[in-house]
């Protein structure tokens, strides 16, 4: 019998308690869990070493900026995890703020996560700590700054080169 998205959040309800914040079915059907960051490599580590659950790959690791958010939650780090042997897909979130902008790294439990918390440090500035060797991997060392929040406008504001027009933009 196939694992129910009802089963994982009893079971991870009844181990973590009011650590998993919110749990929901999102986007595909997809079990999704948002909980307090402290406890994340904890929570992957027994996802990954249940005897039941087994969810012993991490498919993705990426960043996110949401500014509208409340300032505590305005950078969240998602886990997609997939469980080959019962063939169910999870989604993990943690929310931090911009001047705590700080994950535990997931490299202990998915030597994987090593790239893709590199990756998110680069583009997001959020810092995994624990992490062997966090620094930047696609952009620049001397870089002072994250390019894919959104503090930054999508264009320079002062070009006088291009006609809007073109680009589907009209100004009334």
């Amino acid at each position: 019998m196939p694992l129910s998205s009802a089963e994982i959040t009893q079971n991870l309800q009844t181990r973590f308690g009011h650590d998993i914040l919110l749990s929901e079915t999102g986007h595909n059907y997809l079990p999704t869990f948002t909980c307090n960051r402290q406890i994340i490599a904890d929570l992957l580590g027994y996802l990954k070493q249940h005897p039941v659950l087994q969810f012993n790959f991490l498919t993705d690791l990426c960043g996110v900026h949401y500014p509208q958010n409340e300032p505590d939650r305005e950078f969240c780090v998602v886990y997609h995890l997939h469980s080959w042997i019962n063939n169910i897909r999870i989604k993990l979130k943690v929310f931090c703020a911009k001047t705590d902008c700080k994950v535990p790294s997931a490299t202990a439990v998915f030597p994987a996560a090593n790239w893709m918390e590199r990756e998110t440090f680069d583009f997001f500035g959020i810092e995994f700590e624990g992490h062997p060797n966090l620094k930047r991997i696609l952009n620049v060392d001397e870089m002072d700054f994250f390019p894919m929040r959104k503090e930054y406008p999508l264009e320079e504001q002062t070009r006088t080169d291009k006609n809007d027009k073109m680009f589907g933009r009209h100004n009334s």
